[in-house]
């Protein structure tokens, strides 16, 4: 189920504790707002058309970061970073992926892999 926004429309994918899946259609010219997640990553991958990532740098937003993504481009904003997304003359539909550290530490190795 989709779920209108001021910019488009997100659909959650898949739902977990430790991630979540977004389907974003953005329509023409539009942004969300300026926003900064306390512990979770934030990660995009555009589908279709194009979409710029700001981030903002510093207590006062002095230095704006802009990052331009077309289909099959991705990136992804640290937890404390102020970003919004936005874009241009087309629409875009991309994905949005949050998901939190401990995913990356969750692995134990009982040996080194090699040849066999």
């Amino acid at each position: 189920m989709a779920y209108e926004k001021i910019w488009g429309s997100t659909e959650p994918l898949i739902v977990t504790p430790l991630l979540e899946v977004h389907r974003l259609r953005i329509i023409p010219n539009h942004r969300c707002s300026l926003h900064v997640h306390r512990f979770k990553w934030n990660a995009f991958y555009v589908c279709e058309g194009e979409l710029f990532i700001d981030t903002v740098a510093g207590d006062m937003g002095s230095a704006v970061i802009s990052v331009q993504l077309g289909r099959g481009d991705h990136t992804t904003i640290a937890p404390g970073l102020h970003h919004q997304f936005r874009t241009g003359l087309e629409p875009c539909i991309c994905l949005e992926m949050y998901y939190t550290e401990p995913l990356s530490e969750d692995i134990i190795r009982r040996n080194v892999g090699g040849p066999a």
